[in-house]
């Protein structure tokens, strides 16, 4: 067992200091309890009652500003003038990983009247044993700088075979595959929620960023904060991360966009799509009180042309009751409570009469599919037209390569080299589309089940689907909003496009004229028209 002489300070009080730089020690090892271990077996050697033990965790070692230290400063601080101490690392390293910071350090301590001392390493108070503890924090900032630059070595490896080195985003997890070592792949069921997420904002499913927030807020299993939300830069994040397209790209390391070998979410073209509507989205932001309590809040017009909002009502024995109303001043209606079950009831027999006749819905059908059969055939001429636009994209970046050995200027350069980046961003676009046209063509009836489905019955969807999808059948049922009066019901819609032609087929049976023409036929007697021949 190690021996250890007696203190020559008299000192028989101490602090403990720990600290484990990465979160993999703090989660997987016992870095803080074996090296608070040691140091209260130091301490025990030494005849030390231990006061109080200052920890960090997952902390880098270059950083002064550290809840520990600052808070073991603030210790010894507080006791300044009415005791002293000793403070116990396990190691030099465990105090810093920069020479500045050991000594900005040390400063301190030695400001607070404390003694540092360790079970490996001798903090020596002359010119001999501060020149032989400084060697030793300039060889731990060394081996810091050593290890980091290894690292970027390897993440830089693993970026140029497209790999990401990184901590995956949220909907993957690292995986171990033999003959590639840690590769990203799908968590499920998360990763799932954010492809409908991507995919409906792309579509337009979710017109603005609250929606899509709201709708990873509706699913039980998708992690919210600490109030119960999901935030709409949560959805920011989600809808920007080039990750979830299996591409990869760190500008900042020099490299541009590339294929990952983790599978993708969506695709690339999605994903511009999405960049496209967040640049380009001018629409007002989607109201945050929005819910399932009332799905026709902000949609249905009272007589007087503004939205009826939707409130709940407290009677007054306390029960709750849901009322839509308008608030507008100069409507006979302000504030006249409109019973929920009556307007939302009689929205339901509204759409039953959107619902299209069986036969104009066979026929809606059938030119539908017709056209699917179509755009399957045209797949071969696209892809050869996609085949002759990649070689085209290469004949422009091998002219503009050899363009810019002859350009000296850094000005003419610059923009040499991002025009090169922007048709390699779109050779890639190209690429991807390539690989996939042809390859996702499956049954007519299983691609269109869905939608065949809410044109059949939009008033099913509505009546059970969730909150996106009845603001759905409200963008795709009706041309304008419909107008509601408290006395009269719902005005004659003006519906979609869509329905209008999907409507009105269940008439009385027609068919061709015949082709002795439209009036009926009767016999007609005999006359002479012209001279007869002499």
């Amino acid at each position: 067992m190690m021996q250890f002489d007696k203190a020559a300070h008299g000192l028989t009080d101490c602090i403990i200091y720990t600290r484990v730089s990465s979160k993999a020690q703090v989660e997987k090892g016992q870095g803080l309890g074996s090296q608070e271990t040691y140091c209260r077996q130091f301490a025990s050697w030494k005849g030390y009652n231990v006061w109080q033990v200052f920890f960090d965790s997952g902390v880098s070692g270059a950083l002064f500003n550290r809840d520990g230290v600052q808070g073991l400063l603030k210790f010894l601080r507080e006791h300044k003038g009415k005791q002293r101490f000793v403070v116990v690392v396990d190691d030099i390293s465990r105090v810093a990983r920069d020479i500045r910071v050991h000594i900005a350090l040390r400063d301190a301590i030695d400001e607070c009247h404390a003694v540092m001392e360790s079970p490996s390493i001798t903090f020596g108070s002359d010119s001999h044993g501060r020149y032989a503890e400084f060697m030793q924090a300039l060889g731990a900032q060394y081996f810091r700088e050593q290890n980091t630059e290894q690292t970027i070595k390897r993440q830089t490896a693993r970026l140029m075979d497209g790999y990401w080195p990184f901590r995956p985003p949220f909907g993957y997890v690292q995986k171990k595959i033999e003959g590639h070592g840690k590769v990203m792949v799908p968590d499920e069921p998360y990763a799932s929620m954010i492809r409908e997420g991507l995919e409906g904002f792309a579509s337009g499913r979710f017109e603005t960023q609250a929606e899509v927030a709201r709708f990873f807020e509706s699913l039980p299993e998708y992690p919210k904060n600490r109030f119960g939300v999901v935030t709409n830069e949560a959805a920011n994040r989600i809808l920007t991360r080039l990750l979830y397209s299996g591409y990869i790209e760190l500008p900042r390391w020099g490299f541009s966009l590339r294929e990952g070998k983790h599978e993708g979410l969506i695709t690339l073209e999605t994903f511009n799509r999405i960049q496209d509507r967040l640049n380009g989205n001018a629409h007002v932001p989607a109201r945050a009180d929005l819910n399932a309590d009332f799905p026709l809040r902000g949609f249905v017009r009272c007589s007087c042309g503004k939205p009826l909002t939707g409130s709940w009502s407290t009677s007054k024995t306390g029960k709750k009751h849901p009322y839509y109303m308008c608030y507008n001043k100069s409507c006979d209606a302000n504030r006249k409570s409109i019973p929920r079950a009556s307007l939302e009831g009689d929205f339901a027999d509204l759409l039953k009469g959107v619902q299209p006749s069986p036969k104009m819905y066979r026929f809606g059908k059938a030119i539908l599919k017709k056209a699917w059969d179509m755009h399957a055939e045209r797949a071969a001429q696209i892809k050869a037209m996609a085949k002759r636009g990649i070689t085209d994209l290469e004949n422009q970046i091998t002219a503009l390569l050899d363009r810019i050995l002859k350009v000296s200027n850094e000005t003419v350069l610059a923009r040499f080299e991002d025009r090169i980046a922007a048709l390699e961003k779109e050779k890639l676009a190209m690429a991807e589309k390539l690989r996939q046209d042809g390859q996702n063509y499956r049954p007519f009836d299983e691609m269109f089940e869905l939608a065949m489905r809410f044109f059949a019955n939009p008033c099913k969807i509505w009546e059970n689907g969730r909150l996106e999808h009845k603001r759905t059948v409200l963008k795709l049922a009706f041309a304008e909003p419909p107008v509601y009066d408290r006395f009269g019901g719902f005005r004659t819609p003006k519906i979609s496009i869509i329905f209008s032609m999907l409507e009105g087929f269940d008439g009385p049976n027609y068919r061709m004229a015949d082709g002795v023409g439209f009036e009926p036929t009767k016999g007609v007697n005999p006359c002479r028209f012209s001279r007869p021949v002499p």
